[in-house]
């Protein structure tokens, strides 16, 4: 059975059908880097990482693309409060994600690209709505012609008429319709700014993935994805905006994931319950909030709270104990039974069927169910009075392999010294080859089993954390 999608766009769950056969364009939203990664940040990092795993263990090869947002309004503020200037301040948190979201398990894109590194793709993107008669300069700004796009609103099922009831011009705006949304922002004095045809400013929000998508993915990606909250405005003005210029289908399956409630309230500065990564992991182990959010399907809302993740630690140890009394039965099997094919096919069934769950618009939360039926089924087996050698494997490579798609180690990965030395040998020698990319990998390979580096004068040191 083919992978289904619930499609924002369309309301009802399609068969994936990618635009190039064994291959995904895969575009993720990815944070204003203004701050530490709050825990709703980390449910779509984790969400789409999954979905993004999921779809390369079952043959695809997906280009994984997720930006940063390196310039807006709360960088700038940021940067006033903290007197410091705006690249600074997001170079630090582009660090900090990194540092978070690898704690998570989440890999790195193929490209994070920043909007700082993207100005003249976006400049070139704007210029061309304008000549195109979908976008129009005001007063150093630029707005898009949202009436003039047919099809507005068809992600969010809203027509132009209900949007405009709500719709208002700001104090400052020079916008010929209230439901024009802007392009380019004219620079206010101190700000940081780059030079365009229209003066001085920087791109407005929504221009940035689409400019971003299309110089990394193409016209048309497979799978657009981000936090429920995306959808409108930002998403909605993404399509207006590509197809505008394209005339091509923007993104074909557009994948949003549900909101975050902190013990059943919403999340929000104002309650005092905005709840850090960064401060969530000092505490707890970051396999197991990965976990926890991966028990809940994705489009569903999830509550958050220490009692309910205490309960996923529980649970995420029984499944840690049942892989681990399997390892102790290595060497102690023989291959003498006679019922290996038996069991063989009793675990052989779970992985359909973990298949058949996930098929089903990534259900994570049936596929949890899986792992504990393969579980249940692992510690019957361990009850045997003889137990082969192959069924033990049979059953470690499959905990190692269902785990792997949910971006969890399940089992013990704590390196030698002289692995580890060898590990930081090479990622040394990437370092001097320019290639960061292996290097920042090998540090992450290194940070999820706990290894932390520090680069000194003398050399990398290391400790265990």
């Amino acid at each position: 059975m083919p992978i289904q999608i619930f499609n924002t766009l369309t309301r009802q769950k399609e068969e994936f059908v990618p635009l190039e056969e064994g291959k995904v364009k895969m575009y993720v939203c990815g944070p204003t880097v203004y701050n530490y990664i709050h825990i709703g940040n980390a449910r779509p990092a984790i969400v789409f990482d999954t979905v993004r795993r999921y779809l390369e263990f079952r043959g695809y090869d997906v280009n994984f693309v997720s930006n940063f947002t390196d310039v807006d309004d709360k960088l700038i503020r940021a940067a006033k409060e903290l007197g410091e200037d705006v690249p600074t301040i997001a170079n630090r948190f582009i660090d900090a994600y990194f540092e978070d979201t690898s704690a998570l398990g989440c890999k790195r894109a193929d490209v994070h690209p920043r909007v700082t590194e993207t100005m003249d793709v976006i400049i070139e993107f704007i210029e061309a709505l304008i000549e195109k008669g979908y976008a129009y300069e005001s007063g150093g700004d630029v707005y898009f012609r949202t009436r003039a796009f047919s099809e507005y609103g068809k992600l969010s099922h809203q027509s132009v008429d209900e949007l405009k009831i709500g719709a208002r011009i700001q104090v400052g705006e020079k916008k010929q319709d209230a439901l024009d949304f802007a392009l380019w922002k004219n620079a206010k004095e101190g700000e940081i700014s780059w030079e365009s045809p229209w003066g001085g400013g920087r791109p407005g929000w929504h221009i940035e993935c689409s400019a971003m998508a299309k110089q990394y993915l193409g016209d048309t990606i497979d799978i657009h994805a981000g936090g429920q909250d995306l959808a409108f405005p930002h998403h909605e003005n993404e399509i207006a905006q590509s197809e505008a210029l394209t005339g091509k289908t923007f993104a074909r399956y557009w994948m949003h994931n549900g909101y975050i409630n902190i013990n059943n309230e919403k999340m929000s500065k104002s309650l005092g319950n905005f709840v850090l990564v960064h401060d969530i992991i000092k505490h707890h182990d970051p396999q197991v909030l990965r976990f926890f959010m991966l028990s809940v399907h994705y489009r569903n809302p999830i509550n958050y709270s220490e009692e309910l993740l205490e309960n996923t630690k529980a649970a995420f140890e029984r499944l840690k104990t049942s892989y681990q009394n399997l390892q102790h039965r290595v060497g102690a099997s023989t291959n003498l039974t006679n019922n290996n094919q038996e069991w063989l096919d009793k675990i052989s069934a779970l992985r359909e069927q973990f298949i058949t769950e996930m098929d089903d618009d990534f259900n994570t939360a049936n596929g949890v169910s899986v792992l504990f039926e393969l579980s249940k089924l692992a510690n019957l087996y361990l009850l045997e009075k003889n137990t082969a050698e192959e069924v033990i494997n049979a059953f470690l490579h499959e905990f190692e392999q269902l785990f792997g798609v949910f971006g969890i180690t399940i089992g013990n990965n704590e390196l030698l010294d002289e692995e580890i030395e060898a590990l930081i040998e090479k990622r040394n020698q990437a370092r001097k080859d320019r290639d960061f990319k292996l290097a920042d990998e090998i540090r992450d390979q290194l940070k999820d089993m706990n290894i932390i580096l520090e680069d000194t004068a003398q050399g990398t040191r290391w400790k265990r954390g």
